[in-house]
Formats: structure tokens, sequence, C-alpha cells
């Protein structure tokens, strides 16, 4: 067998982490970083040592009980993306076909490319308003065919899939043999009332990763989380004695303290989504150069700018606006960007502007 070629790198993260610096930062998807005073810790929670051979038993815990399942299906990972590289490292082995969406987020298939997977992609399509089509997956399993990688909320465009296309999607990998993974960090967004769900079920064949990251501010805490069945999430603990060994325990302690905190969190939140989302579409919403939809949940959109590839546009736009998005070649559609609504309200709207008097001039 000849193998893929291995990926050594992620191309996002590292534009992420160096080229997105502007004024106007709106090339985030995550809502933008709370303050150690909304966790209001105590001098326990600061605590540098405990007992976390595998897991924090508390941290553990609160996210068993935040999803109705036993602790055996929790494994707990530095972030939504450690969680991923911690679930593609067991269950997927150099040549393994994994069928992916198509767009999807780089860092997915970078990481599955680093563990040499032979990946296979589907489509979700702009016309179809990005919707998770299970017929567009089911006939693209082979008896091959390992994983299926999903996101949900899509990223990058916010699509949320609908209950039956996952389950349709979940029985049809079975009869292969293949687990599906689900990356439901962007989920989180969802939870208004502050009851969460989640597609993973102890008994089947979903494997569903997420962290605090994304929905609440809290990218520092690096609180990700694995659902597995049993199994599974054994040796996803076993196998992170080669990877990380043992979290930083003040994080685990403030992690704990976070949730006991959500639904303040939860509100800061929204509060700045729902004002940015309708800045956008009183912005940018009907703009004739974007062709867009523009969902009720999520923190991005994912227009396709007219007459121009996101690659210029995100140039443009920081080296004459001071703002920054995300090209649309860092998912596989180079004509579109990706703008992020989780920032300060005040700061997203005079971004939004920018972008508005970019496309106008």
């Amino acid at each position: 067998m000849i193998l893929p070629a291995r990926a050594m790198q992620s191309d996002y993260m590292n534009f992420a982490k160096l080229r997105v610096a502007a004024r106007f930062g709106l090339a985030s998807s995550g809502v933008a970083d709370c303050a150690m005073a909304d966790l209001a810790p105590t001098l326990d929670d600061l605590a540098l040592h405990g007992p976390n051979a595998y897991g924090f038993a508390p941290l553990t815990d609160r996210i068993a009980g935040r999803f109705g399942v036993e602790p055996a299906h929790v494994v707990a990972a530095g972030g939504a993306s450690f969680a991923n590289h911690l679930a593609f490292a067991a269950l997927v082995s150099p040549g393994d076909e994994v069928l992916i969406e198509d767009p999807t987020y780089e860092l997915l298939r970078a990481t599955l490319g680093y563990f040499q997977a032979d990946l296979q992609t589907f489509p979700r399509r702009p016309a179809d308003d990005w919707r998770l089509d299970p017929h567009a997956v089911i006939e693209r399993l082979t008896p091959r065919t390992r994983l299926v990688v999903l996101t949900n909320l899509h990223n990058p465009t916010g699509a949320l899939a609908g209950e039956g296309a996952v389950a349709a999607i979940a029985r049809a990998a079975d009869r292969v043999g293949a687990l599906v993974l689900i990356d439901e960090v962007y989920r989180e967004l969802l939870f208004r009332s502050g009851e969460a769900h989640t597609d993973f079920r102890p008994d089947g064949n979903i494997v569903v990763t997420s962290s605090l990251t994304k929905a609440y501010g809290l990218s520092g805490l690096r609180c990700g989380w694995i659902l597995a069945p049993a199994g599974a999430a054994e040796r996803m603990r076993r196998l992170n004695d080669l990877f990380a060994s043992l979290p930083p325990h003040m994080a685990e302690r403030l992690s704990v303290r976070a949730f006991d905190r959500l639904g303040g969190l939860r509100e800061r939140a929204n509060a700045m989504i729902d004002a940015n989302r309708a800045a956008y579409r009183e912005i940018l919403g009907e703009h004739p150069r974007l062709e867009q939809t523009v969902f009720d949940q999520g923190t991005t959109v994912f227009p396709r700018v007219a007459g121009a590839d996101g690659e210029t546009v995100y140039q443009r736009l920081l080296a004459d606006y001071e703002t920054s998005v995300v090209p649309g070649r860092f998912f596989g559609c180079p004509e579109h960007i990706r703008i992020g609504l989780g920032g300060d309200p005040a700061m997203t709207r005079s971004g939004l502007e920018r972008i508005r008097a970019f496309l106008d001039a």
C-alpha cells in the first residue's frame, strides 16, 4: 500500500496565530475572551496540584452530567483541537479511508493528514444553504471507510445539521463498520436555556468532540472533551500518556468553576453574538457583492465575494481598512471569506462597516 504523504503542519493555525492581528479583528470564530473576574475564582481554584491521573474527577463529572452520560464515556482534552487530535489518533491508522465534508476546517484535514488517512470528501453546497445531505455521504461510503468526520454547527458556515440527517449517516456508516466523529464545539452556542444536547449515544457509533472555548470566551483554559464508547474512551486516555500526560491542574479547577458559572458566561456571549448578527444583517446582509446565507445561529458568516478571491479581499482589508477576516482557501473555497461575529459589538460593527466600504469602493 502506498500511504498518503504525511502532513507536518497546519497552514491555517500558522495564519491564525500570526496574520490576523488588526484594529478590527473579525477573523476569530469564537466569542471574545472573558476575564478571570467572570469566573470569580477562590484560592482553592488556583491550586497547582491535585489528583488528576486520568482526568480530574470533578471536571469529568461536570462534563458527564451536562450530557447525561457516565464518566467512563468522557475523555478530557486540551480544547477541541487536541480532542480531535486524540480521537483521530485512537480511531485512524495510516491508509484508512476517512470521509470528510467539503468545505471544512483546515485543521481537521491537516490532523488527519498527519495520521496519513486516505481522505475522501462529500460536498456541502451553498445552493442548498450548506445543508448536511445524508445521501451525499452515503453514496461515498465504501467498505474501506473507517471514519466519517462532520462539524455541527458547520465550520465555516454555521449551518445546523438535523438529528435525522446525522442518524441516517450513522446508520449507513455502521453498515460498513465505520464510526462517525462530530466536532460539536459550536453547538454549545445553541444551548440558550442551559440544557445541552449531543448526538453521542453510549451504545452507538458516534464520537463527539467539543470544548468551552468557542462559545464562552475561555480559550485560555483549554477545556475540551471527547464523548466516546467506553472502550474507545479508555484507549484515548491511555494514548494520551504518549501526548499530553497530565493537563495543568489549575486549568482543570478553573474549568470546574466555569461549568458552575455557565449561565452568566452564556448571557455575556449571547448579548455579543445577537448584537453582531443584527449589525451584520443591517450592514452586509443584502450587499449585492455578497452571495451568502446568514443563519440564526453560530458565530460566523461565509459569503462568496463577487469579482474577487478571498485572499485578495483579506489582503486589501488588512492593508487599507485595518480589518481582518479569514480567506476561504483555508476551507477549500477560495472565492469566499469567513467573518466572525463573536467580538466586542462596537469593534465588530466598525469592522463590518469597513468591509462594506471596501465592497463599495
